[in-house]
């Protein structure tokens, strides 16, 4: 569709176009509005607005509203949630509700945020105090490892010597024990700091939520 102007033709823009197809609907729901009738108003697959005496059945499921004769909506019809929508839906309400929980524990536990913050250092008191007899044990391990190891070194392979005895079998498993061990502690002192970061996020966010609620205006 074009028009000329000047003596040169130039496309209407999309957005002149449904403002057209608007108000050519809006003409229809008026005229059916003349004649007593109510009439609908639907969005098709495009997110184009539609008026007219009946939905077709291919919109039936799509978002629609009923006008009376004045062509004021009096009812709607939501478009049918996909399966996605409907799974989204329930996590979001899961989410509030978990919300709300917190929500009332802060309130109900804590009377003021130097309460969270006593609370939070405690906590990481402990940790670190479990932290550093964590340390100490993997240093006891390493010392323990050396001393293993140096012993090994005396029996083949490790010793090439003609007379060199072949490691006992104790010896061995004593080895492949402690460095085990010492690698498990390693492991064990990286899960401590995460949780410890966790905890530090945790309260914070506490701290934060719990000065909303006492700096939110009553509902």
């Amino acid at each position: 569709m074009s028009t000329k102007r000047g003596g040169r033709f130039s496309a209407l823009s999309p957005f002149v176009i449904a403002t057209l197809a608007v108000s050519c609907g809006l003409a229809c729901a008026a005229t059916n509005t003349g004649s007593g009738r109510s009439s609908y108003r639907w969005v098709d697959e495009h997110g184009l607005v539609h008026y007219g005496d009946s939905i077709p059945p291919q919109y039936s499921q799509q978002e629609s509203s009923v006008l009376n004769q004045q062509g004021v909506e009096v009812n709607r019809h939501e478009a049918q949630k996909t399966q996605a929508q409907l799974e989204e839906d329930a996590r979001l309400g899961a989410v509030r509700v978990q919300q709300k929980q917190r929500d009332t524990f802060l309130l109900t536990t804590y009377t003021s945020v130097k309460d969270i913050e006593q609370l939070r250092d405690e906590r990481l008191e402990q940790m670190q105090g479990q932290r550093v007899a964590s340390e100490q044990y993997i240093a006891t391990l390493h010392e323990r490892l050396m001393g293993l190891q140096a012993r090994a070194m005396t029996f083949r392979p490790y010793n090439t010597a003609a007379n060199a005895r072949r490691m006992p079998d104790d010896l061995a498993e004593d080895v492949v024990r402690t460095l085990n061990e010492v690698r498990s502690q390693h492991s064990a002192l990286k899960r401590r700091d995460a949780d410890e970061s966790a905890m530090r996020t945790q309260f914070q966010a506490d701290i934060d939520r719990y000065k909303e609620l006492h700096t939110a205006p009553p509902r």
